[in-house]
């Protein structure tokens, strides 16, 4: 799993599938996504994983959108395809980007 910054953002996304947790560390929902998250970058293996801390990068979060944590943004070269706001549990996480990326 990469963990993103404001250098390497833009690349990250612009090729191929990937889905980024917008997470912070004082965010107790964040904290419960994060194993979910993680075990589904194990399962899935064609679509990319990566995380951005809030608090580091909000730069990158205000240029997202985010307005709320945790925030997973999905995203095909570059362009986004959907935005998931909050924990959900992880056989509907994994429904959700199965149907997003058309897996």
């Amino acid at each position: 799993m990469q963990e993103l910054t404001s250098e390497n953002f833009k690349d990250a996304v612009s090729s191929g599938d990937v889905i980024v947790d917008f997470w912070a560390e004082w965010c107790g929902p964040c904290k419960m996504l994060t194993p979910i998250f993680e075990e589904l970058s194990e399962e899935i293996k064609r679509v990319d994983f990566a995380k951005i801390n809030v608090d580091e990068e909000s730069d990158v979060a205000g240029m997202a959108g985010v307005r709320g944590i945790p925030t997973l943004i999905m995203y095909r070269d570059g362009g986004e395809l959907g935005r998931i706001v909050g924990a959900l549990q992880k056989e509907q996480l994994k429904q959700k980007i199965i149907d997003t990326f058309q897996l």
